[in-house]
């Protein structure tokens, strides 16, 4: 079972890339939002430079988390002039418009981003960005967005968005809240174990498919001591018999978060 794809409407949205000439890139406006990106400070000791990338998103839109689900396409992020290290989204939330069920934001979101900087200099910077966002259609957000990290590093506008960004992700999973192990059950699911801090509440869990992988959303199983269970249905995986790769998930509890990766079966 393949898990179906939104129908993406619409043409290339307006873009505006102009002259790389601050930490921050210009808007790029569409019909339902608009997105920039922003960096601050200067690259680290490793050549890490933090930055954000902000989605604007008018009354009654939305946008998608890393993965999806059964339907929408995953936020695309490329870069010249840099690489990306990682990104690190917000808790999503969990919506099922008319069966179809889908993870994603329904008010304007920032993902923090990690940037590997070339010779640990803070050069100009290329980056093209690919979106769906979503009302009663789902129309691709295409951006090229330009900047100059060494041009302004000590803004302070740039560098309270920046660290807003980083304070809003999930904490790093840790002993007691976590998913401990991920095992086969029976041909076209996962089951996985997990630490949580209150075992008998609830806790959503937010699953990303690797490459290759297709997954429904997880159901939570029973609670025994201070561990739970979730199922999660497989739909699609490789064929050549491999060990897994690490799949990266979100953890909630109450108003706490956590993220981390799990090694497949």
């Amino acid at each position: 079972m393949h898990k179906p794809t939104v129908l993406l409407l619409g043409s290339l949205l307006s873009a505006l890339p102009g002259i790389a000439a601050a930490s921050s890139s210009r808007w790029a406006e569409a019909e339902g939002g608009a997105v920039r990106l922003v960096t601050a400070g200067a690259p680290d000791a490793a050549g890490i430079l933090r930055g954000a990338l902000q989605i604007e998103l008018k009354p009654g839109w939305k946008t998608y988390w890393q993965d999806p689900g059964d339907t929408g396409v995953p936020p695309k992020i490329s870069l010249s002039g840099a690489s990306l290290a990682d990104v690190a989204y917000p808790v999503p939330q969990r919506f099922n418009d008319a069966g179809a069920v889908w993870n994603g934001y329904e008010a304007p979101v920032t993902f923090a981003l990690r940037l590997k900087m070339p010779g640990n200099k803070a050069d100009e910077i290329d980056a093209h960005v690919f979106l769906g966002i979503c009302q009663s259609i789902c129309i691709p957000l295409q951006a090229n967005l330009k900047l100059d990290p060494g041009s302004d590093p000590g803004n302070a506008e740039d560098a309270a968005v920046v660290e807003k960004a980083f304070e809003s992700v999930p904490a790093a999973a840790r002993s007691g809240f976590r998913v401990t192990e991920a095992k086969p059950q029976g041909s076209d699911a996962l089951r996985l174990e997990a630490e949580l801090p209150a075992p008998g509440s609830p806790a959503p869990l937010f699953l990303a498919a690797p490459e290759g992988y297709s997954f429904g959303p997880p159901t939570r199983l029973e609670a025994a001591g201070d561990k739970a269970a979730f199922s999660v249905p497989v739909y699609d995986r490789p064929k050549d018999g491999a060990p897994g790769p690490a799949a990266a998930y979100t953890l909630v509890q109450g108003e706490s978060a956590v993220e981390g990766t799990v090694r497949l079966p």
